[in-house]
């Protein structure tokens, strides 16, 4: 009869565990359709906005890469769930306070700082939720791919501007050096260069903000995953702003070389420079790789 009695027991605990963490899935989904809610209409506005929309392209790659991140160690960060509902309400109710802010802000915002506010608090709402149903030691374990989330919230005009600024200043300096490297004769006056046949511009479009977000995110996941030492990482992350200005750089001289030797028209229109930033990032992203392959090999030696 005992041993009837333990299979019985035993037999029926992964239906009890079954049961309970559906039971918190189905919360948590709940949670995930309010976040949803929301956030998707100042988005929906932001993404659709002429000049916004060429900045944010990789918002709606960032919940499936965060959600495929928690999918490959879902075995540690599920068996590890207990409620915590104390602690995840507060974290909960900050979310819904942030979005009642957001809203009375409305109509003093722009679209942009807008959808930032109530994409910060659909995320903190959502994390709340995450808390409460799992605990602080699964959120813990999750931590990267709650935290990878952050990459859906638009940056705030103030701080875009001062990035911007930072790279076409980079970029820049960059640009002038380069000049003198190759013998072509240029007066430089802030962001504009005088050279023969034509004056060019180091232009918002210059600094290359679309690509440099594009590789400071990839720089992020690839920090994480190849590499162990926190402040590895961090030399990877901070290589993306002088290797993103090199790339600017080379970017403006190459255009501007072709317009004085082949055509002017490289520097007007044609494909290398609207659509050809791509052509630049992968260079920059081998140069990425480079720095990768040998603090890894530190790593390793270490």
């Amino acid at each position: 009869m005992a041993g009837i009695q333990k299979r019985i027991f035993s037999d029926s605990l992964p239906i009890h565990f079954g049961a309970a963490m559906g039971g918190r899935f189905l919360i948590l989904f709940l949670f995930t359709l309010v976040a949803i809610v929301m956030a998707y209409g100042p988005l929906k506005d932001l993404l659709s906005h002429p000049v916004s929309s060429e900045y944010y392209s990789h918002i709606l790659l960032i919940p499936l890469v965060s959600g495929f991140l928690v999918y490959q160690k879902r075995s540690k960060i599920f068996a590890a769930a207990e409620y915590s509902l104390g602690k995840g309400f507060i974290i909960l109710l900050s979310g819904v306070i942030l979005y009642y802010m957001g809203s009375m802000l409305h109509n003093r915002l722009n679209v942009n700082d807008y959808a930032s506010v109530i994409t910060l608090s659909a995320i903190v709402f959502w994390i709340g939720g995450f808390f409460a149903t799992y605990g602080g030691f699964a959120l813990r374990l999750a931590g990267f791919p709650l935290l990878f989330l952050v990459f859906m919230i638009p940056i705030p005009i103030f701080l875009m501007d001062r990035i911007i600024h930072v790279l076409q200043a980079g970029s820049a300096e960059v640009v002038e050096f380069l000049f003198t490297l190759v013998g072509i004769p240029a007066f430089r006056s802030g962001f504009y260069f005088t050279v023969p046949g034509v004056t060019i511009e180091g232009a918002i479009e210059c600094s290359g903000i679309r690509s440099s977000l594009g590789l400071f995110i990839t720089v992020v996941l690839a920090a994480h995953f190849f590499l162990r030492t926190n402040w590895k990482r961090g030399v990877l992350i901070l290589a993306v702003l002088p290797i993103t200005i090199l790339k600017n750089a080379i970017r403006i001289l190459t255009l501007t070389t072709l317009a004085i030797y082949v055509d002017m028209g490289f520097l007007t229109g044609g494909f290398l420079h609207k659509s050809g930033g791509f052509v630049f990032f992968l260079p920059a992203l081998g140069f990425i790789g480079i720095l990768l392959y040998f603090l890894r090999k530190a790593e390793e030696k270490k």
